[in-house]
């Protein structure tokens, strides 16, 4: 049903799991097409838009957990029709849903393909994006496979849905060869009309080869047959429709009369457009066999420069094949458009780019430099970090949070260590008030504000939430505080102490402050098996053995690991209390029990369903939190156990159960394992996730142990006691490292020199090393 390698994944079925999709992105818009046909995309002009839209007014958003897709849910189709005998099928499979002869959905790094074959007609799907505009670009090869010629039409329909409530309209623009849907953006305040007066509100199809007949009525279109048989699809020609002021659908007709193995290839370009101008010179540029040939090896060296820091061949060709390809493709989408915000979270800005630094570390530098840019005075990091001018804070960002810059630490010691770019601690950043000081002194400024937003036990405030956003009711009122807030200040401050350092500055005072919230922490958290989440405003902690529901939440594990306020008894004992409680078959979890209702001082995130999100599912990034620090206390056995089940597959049943293919860590698989295991390990298909750049990190320095550091590549790999080996290539520095792992007596050689320890020194770009270790 599913074969997946490093060049593709290949679905053979459209029924098995009917949310099974992939995406494409450019660094301005991107699609998530599922397997049968429905999208979701989303551009930047600059704030997020659509040129697809549900048939009815919908709420502001772009993909929810567990996306739900409907028969009028946005969809490229593509209609084939016998005209001798009105036969009817479609590609990819929706809406006729017709069981094909032969089915497979393809997601390559650049592309994404289909392949239905259905009564003696084959027809072949391309889509791609080009680098810089915001089109899709579609291919539709149809084949005469049969013995006999074949008399067919094909109607490419895409539905345009809701455009505008104001003002909505579609016709065929025989200039541009295409369906030209236009809208007038809804406002209602004056001042809106200014901002939209520049947005792109045309949307459009546009063919390379002219159409016998269109439609653009979408009612119309569907008739009594609705999207299933359309009713436009029932006579010898289309209608030649124009929608006034009605939901539009860019559907065409084209008729071909093929011999035995005869095929013919259509080319169509979907997708925004400020004016015909603009659509024109899309179509000037792209919509040829050489424009489209063109756009693909242009997107092809794109994606080339998301090339990760390491290729693998392991104990497990699975996991080799996720790492070597998808896992950096998808650290590559979040750092190439942030998360098509132009106002990101601070924390998951700066946490993406801690991925990026094995791929693109420049993008990391700048990063670093544009969210200090934007630091408060009194030294705290903003809730979100605007990308130019005039984008404004919204929804979550506009909600006070506590934990934004407990994260430049964290950032800086990846960096640091996978550069040597030292430098960048001297480097002048100037803020919205004028100041202008060093990142050292800005970075130093963050942490003195972590130490100083304590309240009289020492330990941090959490305000309206902390990395967990929405526990929003523990610290309304301005007392309650966060334990795992607390225990990652621990282990910011220690880092940083280490980096100043390191750097020749004194970080004593860092090193201390790190002890004093280390105590506080034992003092006041631990609670005999684990530590505590948190102390509400009115004084109870909770996290804690006693409480009924929530009784353990993972992260102040994870960072108590971390940040060493867990000594070597407390270490054991919490990693046994999470293997009893919260690990499970698709991986730990991040809240047991999950919540089942309000409770209302700890906040909204136990109104989720139990085992959705932040409520008791295996929440990918918290999990890899705590495999990273199971990878710190060397406990490699476990922490390569549940990092195996935050990965897809490989075998059938994983895949049904999961309901997603293994090119990309999802934000979450369902959890509540103990409490509903009928829907426990169902993908949320959010590829949206911090877990993917913690998750590059962990491989990287966890289980192959090649971490840099101011003395060069250390080589301390953690390899599962099943793994005889592995062979694997790092680039670092501009140099290259080919490292063959062993077992045996411990040591490391260099091009057959042994090595005093395991440090790589005196590090050559441009040269190839090759490096053998013994563990």
């Amino acid at each position: 049903m599913i074969d997946f390698d490093s060049r593709r994944c290949r679905l053979t079925s459209p029924t098995a799991m009917p949310l099974a999709a992939g995406f494409l992105w450019n660094p301005r818009m991107m699609i998530h097409m599922t397997a049968r046909g429905f999208a979701t995309a989303q551009f930047m002009q600059p704030e997020p838009s659509k040129y697809a839209r549900g048939p009815i007014l919908e709420q502001k958003h772009f993909m929810l957990p567990e996306q739900g897709v409907y028969a009028h849910h946005p969809g490229r189709f593509f209609y084939v029709k016998d005209r001798e005998d009105g036969a009817l099928f479609s590609a990819p499979h929706e809406p006729v849903r017709t069981a094909p002869d032969a089915f497979a959905f393809e997601v390559a790094p650049t592309e994404l393909s289909w392949r239905v074959d259905k009564g003696g007609v084959r027809v072949e799907l391309r889509l791609g994006l080009p680098v810089a505009d915001t089109v899709e670009l579609w291919e539709a090869r149809v084949i005469n496979l049969d013995a006999r010629p074949r008399r067919l039409s094909l109607y490419p329909a895409f539905p345009l849905g809701l455009m505008s409530w104001m003002n909505q309209s579609a016709d065929f623009a025989p200039d541009l060869n295409g369906v030209v849907g236009r809208c007038v953006t809804g406002y209602q305040k004056v001042e809106d009309y200014f901002k939209n007066k520049s947005l792109k509100d045309m949307t459009v199809l546009l063919s390379e080869q002219t159409p016998l007949a269109f439609e653009t009525r979408q009612a119309r279109f569907e008739g009594e047959g609705g999207l299933h048989r359309p009713d436009a699809l029932n006579g010898a020609r289309m209608e030649n429709g124009v929608a006034l002021y009605e939901n539009p659908i860019a559907a065409m007709q084209f008729d071909h009369d093929l011999a035995p193995g005869e095929s013919v290839t259509h080319r169509f370009l979907f997708g925004p457009a400020f004016d015909v101008a603009e659509a024109a010179a899309l179509k000037a540029r792209h919509l040829s066999e050489a424009g489209f040939a063109a756009a693909r090896a242009a997107y092809a060296d794109h994606m080339a420069q998301g090339q990760g820091a390491l290729n693998v061949d392991g104990g497990d060709a699975h996991l080799d094949a996720f790492v070597n390809a998808w896992l950096p493709r998808q650290v590559h989408y979040h750092a190439d458009t942030q998360r098509l915000s132009t106002d990101p979270q601070t924390r998951n800005f700066l946490q993406d780019a801690i991925g990026a630094v094995y791929i693109r570390p420049e993008w990391t530098r700048a990063v670093l430099i544009k969210a200090l840019s934007q630091q408060r005075e009194d030294g705290a990091m903003p809730d979100g970090v605007t990308l130019y001018d005039g984008a404004e804070l919204k929804y979550i960002n506009q909600i006070p949070h506590s934990d934004h810059s407990v994260w430049l630490a964290l950032l800086l010691e990846a960096y640091l260590d996978e550069t040597d770019d030292y430098a960048v601690l001297d480097e002048g950043v100037t803020s919205a008030d004028g100041r202008t000081l060093s990142v050292r002194e800005r970075v130093s400024a963050a942490n003195q504000w972590l130490i100083h937003h304590v309240d009289h036990r020492g330990l941090n405030f959490i305000e309206q939430g902390d990395w967990n956003d929405p526990m929003n009711m523990v610290g309304w009122k301005g007392k309650g505080v966060s334990g795992w807030l607390s225990l990652a200040t621990a282990h910011s401050l220690r880092l940083w102490a280490e980096i100043l350092a390191r750097a020749g500055h004194d970080g004593d005072m860092y090193a201390a402050a790190a002890e004093r919230f280390r105590a506080a922490c034992n003092a006041h958290l631990w609670d005999g098996d684990w530590y505590a989440r948190g102390i509400t405003d009115d004084d109870v902690r909770f996290g804690v053995h006693s409480d009924a529901e929530g009784a353990l939440y993972l992260n102040p594990q994870s960072f108590a690991l971390m940040s060493g306020a867990a000594d070597a008894e407390q270490a054991l004992r919490l990693v046994a209390a999470v293997e009893a409680r919260a690990e499970t078959p698709y991986g730990v979890e991040m809240i047991v029990p999950a919540y089942t209702h309000m409770r209302e001082d700890v906040g909204r995130l136990t109104q989720k369903f139990p085992g959705v999100a932040e409520n008791g599912a295996v929440y990918n990034h918290a999990a890899i939190f705590y495999i990273y620090a199971l990878y710190q206390v060397k406990e490699a056995e476990k922490a390569f156990d549940l990092l195996c089940k935050m990965l897809v597959g490989p075998d059938t049943q994983d895949y049904l159960r999961r309901g997603q293919l293994p090119v990309f860590v999802p934000n979450y698989y369902r959890g509540a394992h103990r409490q509903f295991p009928q829907a426990s390990g169902r993908s949320s298909h959010l590829f949206n996730t911090g877990a993917a750049s913690w998750l590059y990190r962990t491989v990287i320095e966890g289980l192959y142990g090649l971490k840099g550091g101011r003395e060069g590549l250390w080589v301390r790999p953690q390899l599962p006691q099943s793994w005889a080996g592995a062979r694997v290539t790092r680039r670092f520095r501009g140099a290259l490292f080919e490292i063959d792992i062993r077992r045996g007596k411990p040591g490391l050689s260099v091009d057959g020199v042994a090595q005093a320890d395991n440090c790589i020194r005196n590090i050559d770009a441009g040269r190839t090393y090759r490096v053998e270790v013994m563990i």
